[in-house]
């Protein structure tokens, strides 16, 4: 999934122009037109900035469909909260370039 062109689609179904979301999210302009462009892949603390620009859920940027995704089942033993946490950490540190590759090959992985 091209997460931009997904912002996109979102912000034109809203009827919402980038100038709106810069407003709202207090992201510049030309930020949001490389993002949307596909030129620069986004952090998830910027994700979470045009979520709530936008007025949806987090999830919504990467779910198409009805209702909410199902989540997946993790057996209980499993504490994942300290691993997410430093995937979060890990992701937010990383060049625009590594999340594209990291976002590339998770598309990948996901298709198979």
């Amino acid at each position: 999934m091209d997460v931009g062109k997904r912002l996109r689609q979102l912000r034109e179904i809203k009827g919402l122009s980038q100038g709106d979301i810069e407003r709202r999210s207090g992201l510049l302009r030309s930020y949001i037109s490389r993002v949307e462009g596909g030129y620069t892949a986004p952090s998830l603390a910027t994700l979470e900035k045009f979520a709530k620009a936008l007025e949806i859920e987090p999830y919504q940027l990467f779910f198409q469909g009805e209702g909410k995704p199902s989540a997946p089942k993790v057996p209980e033993q499993v504490n994942l909260g300290k691993a997410v946490k430093r995937l979060v950490k890990a992701f937010d540190s990383m060049s625009s370039t590594n999340r594209r590759l990291l976002l590339s090959m998770a598309d990948k992985l996901g298709k198979h």
